[in-house]
């Protein structure tokens, strides 16, 4: 018996094997495929109700599954699931092409839509008619025959290629390690980092000391290790990833998909990928997103290029380094930080044991939005880490389901991301609630400490925990316009706001206390955390605008003619560089945020969001960070809302005014009060 294709709520991860994955996807196409020809074949004149609402609720099956699969492909994979991966893509590339390509379909759907001003809707059900129409307009609906089929020949193309990009990122993760014998090779590691190190060798039956590409494993190295030849060698292989010459390299992948995706563009009649992809965001052009990052990198720059001579000159009079490279940067930057500030990370650590920060970001949610996390014992889970609850509002009322997954382990891919395995949506008068999950690769935990996290990674944990409670307090009747479901460039908005807490006392008191001790953070601490808040701040913004730009690069004109992606990406990366090139190093054929996630032509929305977060927050700040009245603004307009609305109009409802760039400027000291 196959548990995909039984009935089920709660996804049922111990009863699923690999074998059960494609039988599951194949039966539910057909069964989506029917559900369509049920529309298709309905004699009766096409209204909203009869067309627009049914297609909306088609291919649920489909969409659960899919959802295990694929996200389990990110957080809990192997071969077997990647080729299994590999055959499906293609599949599911084919369905959604079957139906936008549809003619009879998307002659009903047009017949709705050429009624709309006739038709008394709400402002969701006037959205979901809308993008239902755009879906089938923008994706190759009027296409003639022949160019329908090179459209599916190209999504079926990009849907293996993306795919195959992912896989060689992973592989050369899990390919590299730094084994070390020599305690002196250690100098400058916290203890934390050491015995980390030193289990990892254990689990490989080695001695001494292995640090990998994880990130909590290669960011303390490159943050705290003295010897610099060892810093340059793992910095040489983390930049190296697909771009060495062997099985995993994806240059030719990158070309590919760039080439793929305009010519998908020139087909459905847009200028290139970026202005198809911007028609639907709050930017709405390549032009919009080129001025706003260059103004902020006109405001970024001088601060990046003073902070970046002094980090020169500090390294110069401390080492006598003649020439900064990459891999100097955090391990000076933490250097003069202490400094300055006198604000050593690893004196904050045992005030961040992860279960109290857990502890305390369900806290702020609780005082925020009157919600209530209970962890759960009876729920299935895919593997040991992740942790599951039950969250309820303030009557006891079932909210969401919440998975969280929160170490780094080999079938894992790197980073942190926010994901569902199962939409919030009305459906025959019942409220059905969303199951939201988080996964983060942060600190393990060691045989004499608790996973104790970087300050860098506790905003990390409010941050996806931000797109979480977008996803659980959903409350919209369509799901595919439920949760997150909203502008690319409207996303980020509420999990960068929520970062702002880990900066105020009032929060971080909530959670912050030494996990041996009890003893609440000091005050001087927090004090340094917020004056060190925008230490470096023109360098890391001209780092966000430079990975911006290059995404636009790529995706705003015409690729056919780049040959190399090492000197493309160069050009692109002229404006914003700070530090000298490295040969060996391309960012390119690693950038999994453009091309296997999501992000393509959309990485601006980061820096375009966090305009939106300091307006956001200044608004907070000014009623007081748990105001219940501001809070439950932000709750009705923005996270409950999803994308039925344009996401202006809820900014606006929420703030009373469109958002300046003042106030980040301001957060971020490139602006004087």
């Amino acid at each position: 018996m196959n548990p995909l294709l039984q009935p089920f709520d709660i996804a049922p991860f111990q009863q699923i094997k690999s074998e059960h994955y494609k039988p599951a996807i194949k039966e539910a196409i057909t069964l989506a495929k029917t559900e369509i020809e049920q529309i298709v074949n309905n004699t009766d004149t096409p209204t909203f109700e009869n067309t627009t609402v049914v297609l909306d609720f088609t291919g649920e099956k489909l969409n659960r599954i899919t959802s295990i699969f694929f996200n389990l492909n990110s957080a809990e994979t192997n071969d077997e699931i990647q080729k299994i991966a590999q055959e499906v893509s293609p599949w599911l590339s084919e369905f959604r092409n079957d139906i936008t390509l549809n003619e009879a379909l998307f002659k009903r759907v047009k017949s709705v839509f050429d009624t709309k001003k006739n038709l008394e809707l709400t402002p969701e059900q006037s959205m979901l008619l809308e993008k239902q129409y755009n879906g089938f307009a923008r994706n190759g609906a009027n296409l003639n025959d022949d160019d329908k089929a090179k459209l599916r020949a190209i999504d079926t193309k990009l849907s293996k290629l993306s795919l195959q990009f992912g896989e060689n990122v992973l592989a050369e993760t899990n390919a590299f390690e730094l084994h070390l014998t020599d305690e002196n090779d250690l100098s400058g590691l916290p203890e934390s980092a050491k015995e980390a190190a030193h289990q990892l060798a254990k689990e490989n039956n080695k001695e001494g000391w292995i640090f990998t590409l994880d990130y909590p494993s290669y960011i303390p190295f490159m943050t705290y290790a003295d010897n610099r030849a060892l810093r340059k060698k793992l910095a040489l292989a983390f930049g190296s990833k697909g771009f060495q010459n062997n099985e995993n390299n994806n240059e030719k992948i990158v070309l590919d998909i760039v080439n793929l995706r305009h010519q998908r563009a020139n087909l459905l009649g847009y200028k290139t990928h970026a202005h198809f992809v911007l028609e639907e965001r709050m930017a709405e052009t390549p032009e919009k997103v080129i001025e706003f990052s260059n103004n902020l990198l006109e405001k970024a720059k001088p601060a990046a290029l003073r902070e970046f001579k002094n980090l020169e000159n500090y390294a110069k009079k401390l080492d006598h380094i003649d020439q900064l490279q990459k891999w100097d940067g955090a391990y000076y930057s933490e250097k003069l930080k202490k400094e300055l500030f006198d604000l050593d990370q690893e004196i904050l650590k045992p005030y961040f044991k992860l279960e109290n920060v857990i502890d305390g970001v369900f806290e702020v949610a609780t005082r925020l939005f009157d919600l209530h996390f209970k962890e759960v014992f009876n729920v299935e889970k895919y593997h040991e880490d992740v942790k599951t609850y039950y969250v309820t509002d303030k009557e006891g009322n079932y909210v969401s389901l919440f998975y969280a997954d929160f170490h780094p382990r080999k079938g894992k891919r790197n980073g942190a991301w926010m994901t569902s395995y199962k939409s919030q949506q009305i459906k025959n008068g019942v409220n059905e609630r969303p199951h939201v999950s988080i996964v983060c690769n942060f600190t393990k935990p060691t045989k004499t400490k608790p996973s104790l996290l970087t300050f860098n990674e506790v905003t990390t944990l409010f941050h996806e925990f931000g797109h979480a409670l977008h996803g659980m307090l959903a409350n919209t009747t369509y799901n595919s316009l439920s949760g997150t479901s909203v502008s690319w460039d409207f996303v980020e908005l509420p999990s960068q706001v929520l970062e702002n807490w880990c900066y105020e006392k009032e929060a971080l008191e909530l959670f912050a206390k030494h996990y041996e001790t009890g003893e609440v953070i000091p005050m001087k601490y927090v004090e340094k955390i917020k004056e060190s808040a925008s230490f470096h701040e023109g360098i890391q913004t001209l780092r966000q605008l430079s990975f911006g730009l290059l995404d636009m690069q790529w995706h705003s004109q015409n690729p056919s003619e780049i040959i190399s992606v090492k000197d493309f990406e160069n050009n692109a990366f002229s404006e914003t560089k700070l530090y000298p090139d490295v040969a060996e190093n391309c960012m390119s054929t690693s950038f999994s945020h453009i091309f296997q996630g999501g992000y393509s032509s959309g990485y601006y929305s980061y820096k375009w969001a966090e305009v939106l977060d300091a307006d956001a927050f200044e608004f907070f700040l000014e009623k007081g960070i748990f105001n219940k009245e501001v809070a439950s603004k932000f709750k009705d307009n923005v996270l409950s809302k999803g994308g039925t609305e344009k996401p202006m109009q809820l900014y606006k409802r929420f703030r009373g005014k469109e958002p300046k760039p003042d106030a980040l400027l301001k957060r971020a000291g490139l602006l004087s009060d």
